[in-house]
C-alpha cells in the first residue's frame, strides 16, 4: 500500500514540473550573430572607480562577465547590461536565468524607461562555484536602487522593463567571472495552477484507490 502511494505521487508530480517548464519563453539567449552588439558592460569607472568588468560571448553561445573587483576609490562594482529588448512582463512572473559561476554573490538589474540617474531595480542571487545552477527571482522581489542605496516609494511596474543586467558590488576585491547560458520568464500563475491540478489529481486517485480496498 506504501508503495502504490508513493506512485500516485511520484507521477502526479512529474506531470506538474514538465508543465511549469514549457511555460517558461526565452527572452535572451545568446545564439544570435548580434548577440555581442547587444551587450555592454558599466563599471565603477564612471564614479573614478578602477574595477574592469568585461564580457564575451563564447564559443558555446554563453555570455562571459568576467574580470577584476577594485575597492580603490571608494569604487566597488562592475555590470553587464542589454540594449532594449521587449520582455512582456506582468506581476507574478519570475526571471530565470542558467548561470555558472564563482561562488560570489551577484544582483541581477531591470531597467526601465525612467530616466534616473543610476537608477534601476535589483535582486541578490548566490552562485555555486563551477556548477550550473538555475535562478529564480519573482519580479515582486526586486527593489528599487539608486547609486547602492534603496529608494522608497518607488515599486515596480513589471511591464516597463525593456532592460535587463548582472551587477558585481560584494566588496570583495579580485578576480571574478560569471557564466548566463540563457534568460527566461516563467509565469507564476503555471506553476500555481499546475500545483492545484496536481492536488486534484491526486485527491481524485487517492479516492479511487480507497474506494477498490
Amino acid at each position: 500500500m506504501i508503495f502504490r502511494t508513493m506512485l500516485l505521487l511520484s507521477l502526479v508530480g512529474g506531470t506538474a514540473v514538465a508543465a511549469d517548464e514549457d511555460a517558461a519563453r526565452t527572452v535572451l539567449n545568446f545564439e544570435n550573430d548580434e548577440a555581442s552588439k547587444q551587450w555592454g558592460t558599466v563599471n565603477d569607472g564612471v564614479m573614478g572607480g578602477r574595477s574592469d568588468g568585461r564580457y564575451e560571448i563564447t564559443d558555446d553561445n554563453m555570455l562571459r562577465f568576467f574580470g577584476t573587483l577594485s575597492l580603490a576609490n571608494n569604487g566597488g562594482f562592475a555590470s553587464v547590461r542589454s540594449q532594449q529588448t521587449e520582455f512582456g512582463l506582468v506581476a507574478g512572473d519570475n526571471l530565470v536565468m542558467r548561470v555558472r559561476g564563482d561562488g560570489r554573490t551577484y544582483s541581477m538589474n531591470l531597467y526601465t524607461s525612467a530616466r534616473r540617474m543610476a537608477f534601476s531595480y535589483r535582486a541578490s542571487f548566490e552562485t555555486v562555484k563551477d556548477e550550473w545552477v538555475e535562478v529564480s527571482i519573482p519580479v515582486e522581489d526586486f527593489v528599487a536602487m539608486s547609486f547602492g542605496r534603496v529608494v522608497r516609494n518607488s515599486p515596480l511596474d513589471p511591464t516597463q522593463v525593456n532592460r535587463v543586467g548582472v551587477v558585481l558590488g560584494d566588496k570583495k576585491a579580485g578576480p571574478f567571472e560569471l557564466k548566463i547560458e540563457w534568460i527566461k520568464v516563467s509565469p507564476a500563475s503555471t506553476a500555481t495552477e499546475a500545483s492545484h491540478s496536481k492536488e486534484q489529481e491526486l485527491a481524485e486517485k487517492w479516492k479511487a484507490f480507497l474506494e477498490k480496498e
